[in-house]
C-alpha cells in the first residue's frame, strides 16, 4: 500500500500590517536601521548649526598646509553631500578656491565620493527594511529601478530641484547595481558641476562684464553627457538582445 505524497509545508503567513512587519524585524537590521536614521539627523544637525569660514580664511589654511588641505577640503566637500547641503553651493566654493579647473577635479572627487558613500551607507543599512517591509506597490517600483537604475539616476542627477542626498540614499534603499548607480552618477553630475565651478571661479569678473568660462563649456558637456548615455544604452541594449 502507498503512502501518501508529502504535502508541502504550508507558506509563512505575510504579516498583517506594517507594524506587525515591524516588530518581526531582526534586532541587528533594526539597530541598522535605527543608525542610518541617526546619521542623517546628526548630518541635518551639523550641517544647520556649524559656522563656516570664510574664503580669505580657507584660503590661507590651504596655502599653510599644502596638499594635505586639499585632501582634507576634499572629504569635508564629500561628508557635506551626505547631510542636505546643497551641492551647488559646494561646487561654487570649490570654484572660489581653486579656481575653474582645479575646482572642477575638487567638486567632481567629492561629489562622487560623496555619492558612494550615501549609496553604500544606505543600501548597507537600510536596504533589508526596505526589502522587508514593501507592500505591492512599493515592489514593483523597485524592480522597475533595478532595471533602470542608470537611467533613474542620471535623470536625478541632471534634474536640478532633486537633492543629491535624496538620490544617494534612494540609490542605495533601492536594488539597482552598483554600476548603474555609479554610471548614472558620473554622467549625470557633469553639466550642473562644470556650470557651478565656472560661476565661483569668474565671480570676480562677471560684475565687470566676463562671461564665465563655464557658461561656453555647458553645451559640450551636456552634448556629451546625452550621447554618452544613449551609447551604453545602445550597448546595453545590443548585450539584452
Amino acid at each position: 500500500m502507498s503512502s501518501a505524497p508529502p504535502q508541502d509545508p504550508a507558506p509563512a503567513r505575510l504579516p498583517r500590517s506594517r507594524t506587525a512587519a515591524l516588530r518581526r524585524l531582526p534586532a541587528r537590521t533594526t539597530r541598522r536601521a535605527v543608525l542610518l536614521v541617526a546619521l542623517v539627523v546628526v548630518g541635518c544637525a551639523v550641517a544647520l548649526t556649524s559656522d563656516v569660514p570664510d574664503v580669505a580664511t580657507l584660503r590661507a589654511w590651504l596655502a599653510d598646509v599644502g596638499p594635505l588641505g586639499w585632501a582634507a577640503l576634499v572629504a569635508a566637500l564629500a561628508l557635506a553631500t551626505l547631510a542636505p547641503v546643497p551641492r551647488t553651493a559646494l561646487s561654487v566654493l570649490a570654484g572660489v578656491l581653486a579656481g575653474f579647473w582645479g575646482g572642477l577635479a575638487l567638486a567632481l572627487t567629492s561629489g562622487l565620493l560623496g555619492a558612494a558613500a550615501g549609496f553604500l551607507l544606505a543600501r548597507r543599512l537600510g536596504r533589508e527594511v526596505v526589502t522587508r517591509l514593501a507592500g505591492p506597490r512599493l515592489a514593483r517600483a523597485d524592480a522597475r529601478l533595478s532595471e533602470r537604475g542608470f537611467l533613474a539616476v542620471l535623470v536625478g542627477r541632471l534634474t536640478p530641484i532633486a537633492p543629491f542626498t535624496a538620490v544617494s540614499y534612494a540609490g542605495g534603499l533601492s536594488g539597482m547595481r552598483w554600476r548603474d548607480y555609479l554610471a548614472g552618477t558620473a554622467l549625470g553630475v557633469v553639466p550642473g558641476t562644470v556650470l557651478h565651478v565656472g560661476i565661483g571661479a569668474t565671480a570676480g569678473t562677471v560684475g565687470a562684464g566676463g562671461a564665465p568660462l563655464a557658461l561656453s563649456l555647458v553645451p559640450f558637456t551636456v552634448a556629451l553627457v546625452v550621447l554618452g548615455a544613449v551609447a551604453l544604452r545602445r550597448r546595453r541594449t545590443g548585450l539584452a538582445g
